[in-house]
């Protein structure tokens, strides 16, 4: 396996620790870090609250971490890089953030983070806790519609917390808000592609291997399979295949509103990113889908990989209203 590039770290069996403590500093007080776990809680949540606990593996930066704060996230559960948070942490983040009307929790739907977080979940129940739990199923490479309960999360969970978050800070019942959640889930979809591999900061490895003129569509954040390794084509090209998987698998059609998400996987430019949105816009013009607004950043990433992502989410009056509700985090704001 082909060695990474430079870094910039102290001792990489302790970067999440370290991340997480200039986290808090970066939040000037609006954070906290439990003590003894990589959990981190907002410092000004309201009581009587429906809580919202996100969380997973670390080294997507923002994800998780980044998005914890006023109508995003209440509190995150970091796992180290690319591993699911302990059962523990998850349990102590619970605690954390209960303000006495229940939890959510929400995350991408990967094996180990789906096991951890239901232990969690059983230890809070035994506290007298009640918790709900959404995965975000939004990758359309990683199975068939029929299946999308197996699908993994990626981009989609950006927009998933963003209206999870808003829902909590309106809605009185754990109930109201999960339906909304997965309301939000079942109409969003996405599709990456990977130029080049991220690396792993406790071992210095490339994530995967792909040679200097090889693209994969589809492939998952970690390196998982996608759906067709080739050569590097225009970026006109890559968008009308992304989008040729995208659109057909809700379906999207014409007259409907969506939300727009490109998502820089770790390396690519925000020039790339625009030119896939340009082309973007073209297609969904064409087929009369409406873009009701647009997000081009980077939020959803594995460490260096270079890529990107593309999601779309169909909109209603409910979803348009707690998307719009401004929001305010370290990875993540809109007024």
């Amino acid at each position: 396996m082909a060695r990474a590039g430079k870094k910039i770290l102290n001792d990489p069996r302790k970067v999440v620790h370290e991340m997480l403590e200039g986290l808090v500093l970066a939040n000037d007080g609006k954070i906290t870090k439990l003590s003894h776990h990589d959990a981190i809680v907002r410092s000004d949540l309201p009581q009587s609250k429906v809580a919202i606990l996100i969380g997973g593996g670390s080294g997507h930066e923002p994800l998780f971490h980044g998005f914890v704060g006023r109508n995003m996230g209440d509190g995150a559960a970091c796992g180290g890089v690319f591993a699911a948070p302990s059962p523990d942490t998850i349990y102590e983040a619970g605690k954390a953030v209960h303000r006495g009307r229940g939890i959510l929790f929400l995350y991408g739907n990967y094996a180990g983070d789906a096991m951890n977080f239901d232990m969690g979940a059983e230890l809070l129940n035994e506290d007298g806790i009640e918790v709900r739990t959404v995965r975000v199923s939004d990758d359309v490479a990683a199975a068939p519609p029929e299946r999308m309960h197996d699908r993994r999360g990626i981009a989609g969970d950006l927009l998933l917390i963003k209206i999870a978050g808003g829902a909590a800070s309106e809605l009185d019942t754990l109930e109201d808000v999960e339906r909304v959640v997965k309301k939000a889930n079942a109409q969003t979809r996405s599709m990456g592609v990977a130029v080049a591999a991220g690396s792993i900061p406790e071992t210095g490895k490339l994530t995967f291997e792909l040679a200097e003129d090889e693209i994969e569509i589809g492939m998952g954040a970690h390196g998982e399979a996608g759906i067709s390794r080739q050569k590097l084509t225009s970026a006109d090209d890559i968008t009308d295949q992304m989008l040729g998987r995208i659109l057909p698998d809700l379906p999207f059609a014409s007259g409907d509103e969506v939300a727009l998400l490109i998502n820089n996987l770790g390396s690519t430019t925000m020039m790339e990113m625009l030119i896939v949105n340009r082309r973007v816009r073209q297609i969904l013009d064409e087929r009369g889908i409406k873009v009701y607004r647009t997000d081009v950043g980077t939020w959803v990433t594995t460490q260096e990989m270079a890529g990107l992502s593309i999601t779309l989410m169909k909109l209603d009056s409910e979803l348009k209203y707690y998307l719009d509700l401004p929001a305010e985090s370290l990875g993540y704001s809109r007024t």
